[in-house]
């Protein structure tokens, strides 16, 4: 064999060498978000709440999550002085407020098991997926306006619907740059929106007792409208009333 031959040989078997130290495997991409939104300091948060004031046709509508370690959840909205709780979950079951009647009322039975089903993802699935029994797969770096990023897909439990079991699968869309999830999508699996995807998309970070939290939130459909929500503010281990969780018993 020539010694140019053996050169362009060896150069070829360099530059791919090169070319995989480079390249990010997913739990390294999943650790640098972890590390630049807070590390360690994600132990610390056992419960989070999240205020705002969503404008919707020329009113003001105050609007609260409440969202626990250990699966509890709670969104409210006050709506001409009556506080309604829009959807929330207590461990068990998962319940929300009748618009007609304004009283308190159980979601069906699988919507509950599957609000089971991600208990402990608080505060990101991401986070510790392998404990949960998920799967991550790093695929090909896409652009979200103008931003350049990586894709990881997460398959998730699935998910109980009209009593069978279906695909529950969420894409993450990562910022390179500063290594933040800047999108979130998954597919609808029921309801007059089935088989559209959802679309999240989260900016302006901002630290809070060590924790750095998206306070925008834009939520609709991928390609249709959506809804922006600024958080005005965030709260880290805040005192809970656990009452706001349970279902009223009449």
């Amino acid at each position: 064999m020539k010694l140019r031959d053996t050169l362009s040989i060896f150069s070829l078997i360099l530059i791919g060498a090169i070319g995989s130290l480079k390249a990010q495997t997913v739990d390294e991409v999943i650790k640098a978000y972890y590390d630049v939104t807070g590390g360690s300091n994600w132990e610390k948060v056992t419960g989070m709440r999240m205020t705002a004031n969503v404008e919707q046709q020329g009113m003001s509508i105050p609007f609260e999550i409440t969202s626990l370690k250990d699966g509890r959840m709670s969104m409210k909205m006050t709506f001409m002085g009556n506080t309604m709780t829009l959807a929330a979950f207590d461990g068990k079951t998962s319940w929300t407020t009748n618009w007609m009647t304004m009283e308190p009322e159980e979601n069906p039975a699988e919507d509950s098991e599957n609000a089971r089903r991600a208990i402990n993802e608080f505060p990101n699935p991401l986070f510790n997926y392998q404990k949960l029994g998920y799967s991550a797969t790093l695929l090909e770096d896409e652009t979200v306006e103008g931003t350049a990023c990586y894709k990881i897909k997460l398959d998730k439990k699935t998910e109980l619907v009209e009593g069978q079991e279906v695909p529950n699968v969420e894409y993450y869309y990562i910022d390179k740059e500063n290594n933040v999830v800047i999108m979130m999508e998954s597919e609808i699996n029921s309801g007059e929106m089935k088989g559209n995807m959802s679309q999240t998309k989260m900016s302006d970070y901002q630290e809070v007792n060590g924790v750095y939290v998206p306070f925008s939130n834009s939520e609709g459909l991928k390609d249709g409208e959506s809804q922006t929500i600024q958080f005005e503010t965030v709260e880290i281990n805040p005192v809970v009333d656990e009452n706001i969780f349970v279902f009223p018993k009449k």
